[in-house]
C-alpha cells in the first residue's frame, strides 16, 4: 500500500511541490502500455467517466421535457437522436479527446493547465481573469454534479420502494457525506473499486441499447446529421431550446480534461473509444428504437428498456453508478486547487500524494470539506433533482466557452497555427459551445 506524502505549500508552491514529486515518487508513465495500461484504463472509467457514463438515465427524457414543447413524432425523435450522436463525436471525441488534451502543462489539465501556458508567453489580463472565471464555473460544477447525481439515485429508490420516500434526503446526505470521506484514500484506490463497477455498467446499458436496435434498426438512420438539422428548420426556437438536455450528455467532458494528470492520455481515450463511446452510443440509440415502437415510453425510456425480471437489479447498479458519477468532478477539483497553487492562485493547502506512482493522483483535505459542504447545502436547498436540474448545465457549458478561447489562444502563440486554422477551429468549437451556452441561460432563473 502506497503510503501518502503530504506536500503544504510554502512561499514558494511550485517549487515545494516539484521538489517533493521527485524525491518521493516517480515520473508519471506517459506511455504506460501492456497490462499497466488495461489497469488505468479500468481505473480511469470510474474516476473520469462516472459522470458522462450515468447520463442515459436522464438525458434522454429531458429533451423531450414539455417546456421544449416538441411532438414524440420519428422526425422528432431522430432530430434529437442526431444532435445527441453528434454532441458526443464533435464535443467529447473530437473536441476533447483529440485536440484539447494535446496541450498540458506538466502533464496536468484543464483551464488552468492552459492559463499556465498562456503566461509562458505573455501575461494578459484578460485571458487570465477569463481563465480564473472558467475555473470557478468548474469548482460550480464540481457542487452541484455529486449532488444532482445522489439525489437522482435516491429517488431512484424511491421509486422501487414508496415507503422509503421520507428517507430520500436523509439518505442522499448519507451517501454524500461517505463519498467524501473516502476520497482521502486516493483516487487510484476509489477508482480500483469504480472502475470495475463503471466496466460493468457499460456492459449493461450497451447491451439493454442493443437489444432494442435488433428490434428498430431504422433508428440508426439518426446517424445522419441532416435529422438534426431539419430538427431546427421544422421547430425553431423549440430546437434551439432542446440543446439545454442535449447538453446533459456530454456533461463531464470539462472534467475529463481535468483529470488528465490522474491518468494520462493513452488510457483515458482507450476508455473512452473503446468502452465508453460504444456502450453511450448504443444506449441512446436503444431508447429513440423503443420510443418509435412505443413513443409511451419517452416518460422513462432507459428503465423501459429492461426486462421485468431484472428491473430492480438495474435501478441498483443505477444507484451504485450515480454515486461513482460524482467522483470525475471531485478528483478535478483536487488537480485544479493543485494548479491554482503552483500559479499562486491559491492560499497555501495540503496536498496528499496517495500515490508512489502516478504523480497526478492526490487529495485535499480543505477542498473536500468545502465540496462535501457545497453538496449538502444544494441537496437540502433544492429538495429534488429536478429542481437541481434547473441548475444543471450553465456552468458546463461556460466551462467549455472558456476552455476553447483559451486553447485557440495557444495553438496560436505555442503551435504557430495559422490564423485560418486557428479560425477554422474556434468557428467549429466555439460556435457549438455558444450555442449550448446561451440555450441554457434560461435556466438562471431556475436556478442555474
Amino acid at each position: 500500500m502506497d503510503s501518502p506524502t503530504i506536500v503544504t505549500s510554502s512561499d514558494q508552491p511550485h517549487l515545494a511541490a516539484v521538489t517533493t514529486s521527485r524525491r518521493h515518487r516517480p515520473a508519471a508513465d506517459a506511455n504506460p502500455t501492456g497490462g499497466r495500461l488495461a489497469i488505468l484504463s479500468v481505473t480511469a472509467l470510474g474516476v473520469v467517466y462516472g459522470d458522462i457514463g450515468t447520463s442515459p438515465l436522464y438525458a434522454f427524457r429531458a429533451c423531450f421535457s414539455p417546456e421544449y414543447g416538441l411532438p414524440r413524432i420519428a422526425a422528432t425523435v431522430h432530430g434529437v437522436l442526431s444532435l445527441i450522436v453528434w454532441s458526443l463525436i464533435l464535443i467529447v471525441s473530437v473536441k476533447y479527446i483529440l485536440v484539447i488534451m494535446r496541450l498540458d502543462n506538466r502533464g496536468e489539465g484543464g483551464i488552468l493547465a492552459l492559463l499556465a501556458l498562456v503566461r509562458q508567453k505573455r501575461r494578459h489580463g484578460a485571458l487570465i481573469l477569463l481563465g480564473l472565471f472558467g475555473t470557478a464555473l468548474l469548482y460550480g460544477d464540481g457542487i452541484i454534479t455529486p449532488a444532482i447525481s445522489v439525489l437522482s439515485a435516491a429517488e431512484g429508490i424511491e421509486v422501487a420502494a414508496p415507503a422509503f420516500r421520507h428517507y430520500v434526503l436523509p439518505l442522499t446526505l448519507l451517501v454524500l457525506f461517505l463519498l467524501f470521506f473516502c476520497q482521502r484514500y486516493g483516487t487510484g484506490r476509489m477508482g480500483s473499486v469504480f472502475g470495475p463497477i463503471m466496466l460493468g455498467w457499460f456492459a449493461i446499458i450497451g447491451a439493454l441499447g442493443a437489444m432494442e436496435i435488433v428490434q428498430g434498426p431504422e433508428i440508426l438512420l439518426a446517424l445522419n446529421p441532416w435529422y438534426g438539422i431539419m430538427l431546427f428548420v421544422d421547430h425553431g426556437v423549440g430546437a434551439f431550446f432542446v440543446l439545454g438536455g442535449v447538453v446533459l450528455v456530454v456533461t463531464g467532458a470539462e472534467a475529463l480534461y481535468a483529470d488528465l494528470g490522474h491518468f494520462g492520455r493513452r488510457p483515458i481515450r482507450l476508455a473512452w473509444f473503446v468502452v465508453v463511446l460504444p456502450a453511450l452510443l448504443l444506449n441512446y440509440f436503444g431508447q429513440g428504437a423503443l420510443i418509435l415502437r412505443i413513443p409511451a415510453a419517452v416518460e422513462n425510456p432507459f428503465y423501459l428498456m429492461a426486462p421485468q425480471a431484472v428491473l430492480y437489479p438495474l435501478v441498483a447498479i443505477a444507484t451504485v453508478a450515480t454515486v461513482v458519477a460524482s467522483q470525475a468532478l471531485i478528483s478535478g477539483a483536487f488537480s485544479l486547487t493543485h494548479q491554482c497553487v503552483q500559479l499562486h492562485y491559491s492560499p497555501r493547502v495540503s496536498i496528499v500524494h496517495t500515490s508512489r506512482s502516478e504523480m497526478g493522483q492526490i487529495y485535499i483535505p480543505e477542498v473536500n470539506g468545502a465540496l462535501m459542504i457545497g453538496c449538502l447545502v444544494l441537496v437540502v436547498a433544492f429538495g429534488s433533482s429536478t429542481a437541481l436540474g434547473g441548475a444543471y448545465g450553465v456552468a458546463v457549458t461556460g466551462t467549455m466557452v472558456v476552455t476553447t478561447v483559451l486553447f485557440c489562444v495557444l495553438a496560436r502563440q505555442r503551435w504557430r497555427w495559422p490564423v485560418w486554422r486557428v479560425g477554422a477551429i474556434a468557428i467549429v468549437f466555439l460556435g457549438i459551445d455558444l450555442a449550448f451556452l446561451s440555450s441554457n441561460m434560461t435556466k438562471v432563473r431556475q436556478g442555474g
